[in-house]
This record gives C-alpha cells, sequence and structure tokens, in this order.
C-alpha cells in the first residue's frame, strides 16, 4: 500500500501521516447542527470526510471516524420559536433527513454519531476542570474561557490578537474578561432547554460541544481532526485552547489532533452561497429534481478538497456524463467480482492493474481530481482492450471513493422509461427486428421515431438489439 500524506492545516505543510497507533486510526469530523436541511456546502464537507474515512479503512486494521450531531444551539431554539414545534421534534426529524440525504449521496454512517445533549454531563465536567486551572471563570450565570490564559491561541488560524477579537464578532458585554474571551456555558430561561450545573440552569457553548465528544468516543490526542474551512476559526480554534488546557499535559495544540484537515469554501455558479443573494442550494432540492445522489458526489469530489468549488449545471453535467461512461463500460464488459478477484488472488498479491496507482493518488493528500484521472484511464483500457479485468479494476477503484456501486443496467436505464409499458416497447423491437429482416427499413426507421419520441433509445449490438430510457 502506498504510503499517505495530507496537508494539516495546523503545520501548513504537507505530512507523511504517522498514525498515534497503526493499528487503530482515530477521526473527527464537525457535523451538522439539526435544525433545517442540509445545504450543498454542508454536503461537501460529510462527503470529503466520508471519502477520507473510506480511504482510511483501505490502508488501516481498523477506523473510528466520529462525526456528532448538534442539537442543542440558539438556532435551534429559534426555530422552535418560529414554527410552535417542540426542539426534540425539530431535532429528530432533521437528523433523519440530515442521514438519509447523506446516504443519498453515497456517505456512510459514521462509525459513532454522538449527540450534543447526550454529553452534557461530560461538557460540565471539562468546565469544572477548566475553571479549577484558572482557564475559565464564572460571571452572571455564564461561564467563559479566558483567551490570555492560553498562550498558544491563534497557531491554528494564524491570526494576530486584533484579528482575533474582530473575527470573533463578539458582543462588548459585562461579563467578560476580555473582549476575545468564549462562552462554555450560557443561561436560560424557563422557555430555553437547559441543565442544571453548579453555575445554574443552563445549556452549553457551541464549542466545548465537540470537545467533549471527541474526548469522550476518542480519547486525546487523536489523529485527525476535519471540518469545513469556515470553522477553523473561532470554533477550531477554540477546540484546540479549551481541550488542550483542560488535559492539563501543557499548551501544544497537538495534544488535542495531531493533524486538522479542512475542506475548501463552495460557490455557486461564481457567487459565494448566501441566503440574501437567493443562491442556497439544498440537498433537499437537488434530491427533488431528480439528480442522482452519485452524480452529486462525484461534483463534489471533482475539484480537490482544499480548493474552492463552483456548484452549478456544469459540474453536474460534467459528473453525469463521466459516471454513465464508467456504468457503460461496467454494463458492456461486465465484469464478475467474485472470478475476477479470485483469478487476481491467485496470480499475485497486487491490486487489479490501475487500481494501485488510483490509490497513490488518493494517499496525495486525497487528490481526487488526480485519481479520477487514473478511473478515466482504467475506462479507457477496458474499452480498446474490451477487457473485464480492467473493468473489474475500475469497479474497485470507484468503489474506493463510494462510487459505482449501482447496478450498471438500471442506472443507464435498460429495459426501463417511466411512464411506459416495458411489453408495449419489446413488441415495438421485436416489429422493427422484423421489418429490418424483410428489408422494410423505411418501416424500422418509422418505429424507431416512434420510440425517440418517448424517450426509449435502440442500441443494435452483435447479440442484438436492446432498449434504455434516453438521458
Amino acid at each position: 500500500m502506498p504510503n499517505l500524506f495530507v496537508y494539516n492545516s495546523l503545520s501548513r505543510a504537507k505530512e507523511e501521516f504517522n498514525p498515534l497507533d497503526p493499528e487503530h486510526i482515530r477521526m473527527y469530523a464537525c457535523g451538522p447542527t439539526v435544525y433545517n436541511y442540509a445545504h450543498i456546502g454542508n454536503a461537501r464537507m460529510a462527503v470529503v470526510f466520508d471519502a477520507l474515512a473510506r480511504l482510511l479503512k483501505e490502508l488501516y486494521p481498523r477506523v473510528t471516524y466520529v462525526s456528532n450531531i448538534t442539537d442543542v444551539d440558539d438556532k435551534i431554539i429559534q426555530a422552535a420559536h418560529e414554527t410552535g414545534s417542540d426542539i426534540s421534534d425539530i431535532t429528530t426529524r432533521f437528523t433523519k433527513i440530515y442521514n438519509d440525504h447523506m446516504l443519498a449521496l453515497g456517505c456512510l454512517l459514521p462509525d459513532i454519531q454522538p449527540k450534543a445533549t447526550e454529553h452534557i454531563p461530560d461538557m460540565i465536567d471539562m468546565i469544572t476542570n477548566l475553571i479549577a486551572h484558572d482557564y475559565a471563570y464564572e460571571n452572571e450565570g455564564h461561564v467563559l474561557f479566558h483567551v490570555p490564559s492560553y498562550p498558544e491561541y491563534g497557531a491554528l488560524s494564524g491570526r494576530s490578537r486584533d484579528e482575533q477579537i474582530a473575527g470573533a464578532r463578539v458582543d462588548v458585554a459585562p461579563y467578560k474578561k476580555d473582549p476575545a474571551d468564549f462562552v462554555l456555558w450560557k443561561p436560560s430561561n424557563d422557555d430555553q432547554p437547559g441543565w442544571d450545573s453548579p453555575w445554574g440552569r443552563g445549556r452549553p457553548g457551541w464549542h466545548i460541544e465537540c470537545s467533549a465528544m471527541a474526548k469522550k468516543h476518542l480519547g486525546l490526542p487523536f489523529d485527525i481532526h476535519g471540518g469545513g474551512a469556515d470553522l477553523k476559526f473561532p470554533h477550531h480554534e477554540n477546540e484546540i485552547a479549551q481541550s488542550v488546557c483542560e488535559c492539563g499535559h501543557g499548551h501544544d495544540p497537538a495534544d488535542f489532533a495531531k493533524i486538522w484537515m479542512h475542506n475548501g469554501f463552495l460557490t455557486v455558479n461564481g457567487e459565494k452561497m448566501s441566503k440574501s443573494l437567493g443562491n442556497v442550494v439544498l440537498v433537499h432540492d437537488l434530491l427533488e429534481q431528480k439528480i442522482e445522489g452519485e452524480v452529486a458526489r462525484m461534483a463534489l469530489l471533482s475539484a480537490h478538497y482544499r480548493q474552492p468549488l463552483d456548484w452549478g449545471d456544469k459540474a453536474i453535467q460534467q459528473a453525469k456524463v463521466q459516471l454513465d461512461r464508467f456504468y457503460q463500460t461496467l454494463h458492456d464488459l461486465a465484469p464478475d467480482d467474485e472470478t475476477l478477484s479470485g483469478k487476481q488472488q491467485n496470480n499475485d498479491s497486487h491490486e487489479p492493474d490501475g487500481v494501485e496507482a488510483f490509490l497513490k493518488s488518493l494517499c496525495d493528500d486525497l487528490n481526487t481530481p488526480k485519481a479520477f484521472a487514473v478511473l478515466n484511464s482504467i475506462c479507457q483500457r477496458a474499452n480498446t482492450l474490451k477487457d473485464p479485468a480492467a473493468a473489474y479494476a475500475l469497479k474497485k477503484a470507484g468503489n474506493i471513493l463510494g462510487l459505482l456501486h449501482n447496478d450498471p443496467s438500471q442506472w443507464l436505464g435498460y429495459g426501463q422509461c417511466e411512464g411506459q409499458d416495458a411489453a408495449y416497447i419489446d413488441d415495438l423491437l421485436v416489429q422493427r427486428q422484423k421489418a429490418r429482416e424483410d428489408k422494410n427499413y423505411m418501416r424500422a426507421d418509422e418505429i424507431r421515431d416512434q420510440l425517440d419520441q418517448i424517450g426509449v433509445i435502440i442500441e443494435d449490438t452483435p447479440s442484438g438489439p436492446k432498449w434504455r430510457k434516453s438521458k
């Protein structure tokens, strides 16, 4: 297997991945706040780190991938007030919707998907320890992390003191010792969710949630922490500060997570995605528009994960054309997984021809554009040589990225056309074949045109004509 190299946002360099324990890789990625449908930017993060988890599981014997659900947050409280719904109803509903939508995009459930509300005691314990070691303080029912107490604050984002204060977008509050201090615990009134604590009834701040859940399920330090570039500051910066200070080993940011990975921003047709521009793309809407989840997944992986990705019809169409080509190859050459994999094992211990190069590309900081170029090369070889073994390599490589799991015939629409009777189409095909045998080419062409009008394409093959729905 090739060695894995990743770009570490903390060191600002590409590094060889040296796991803390080669027998057990531990990774965390920040999950959604469940109060509405996920947009395509949320989906990019989920797809990228699902792809990374899949790659790690290809390389190492055991991987634990944790990605949380934030089910207590001011946005959720606001949504409950606006809709008149119970908070638990909102979070339960949108957690299921989120998981269903990510599954449609080919994302496996994380190995562990903890919920914030199930870890309130863990958060209270962390906050208590931070206060005891003078990294946090209580004032007016709030508990805040005192940023100046952690000298390494800003190591991840590289922000200066002035940039930290400006970037945090904090309100001037009388209970803060320093403008950059951030909330660990805040009071709840009667119509807000709350839990008993040493500082009164209240609820956690957002940042402490991920620290508590990562520590609980992975232990510290762990290998990789991931998320969107928009979370680098202040969320991830705050996670590092409170986690490192609470564990009591020193001030090294790597005492929380050794490697930090961030996916780039997503634009829509060249513009920043925002509610004010009215261009927020929801995964729910894409699926309602009958855009295949696998097409969306491939489009989301088409750019290198650290680079910006522009979402639009062009990206979707390019992904669709490419996937159709791959599936056509798998359909035409029909590789038998069991036979070919057994043949491969008998011949040697290496991956099928092309898969090793594919893995090597992914191991270069999850370089999906380079990996797709290898997939195209494998596909071309399979078609040129009419080689089922190459088609098998195409499928196996695609599966590593969460692609090409569908049945090729169903994907391409063979034997199916929405709103049409298959028996009727089969009968027309028999009539056309008879007309061709009788050299009645005018009638044969009429039937082809008739089928074309109802969205059916005829393919004349050496084994006889086949039909499928038009794309």
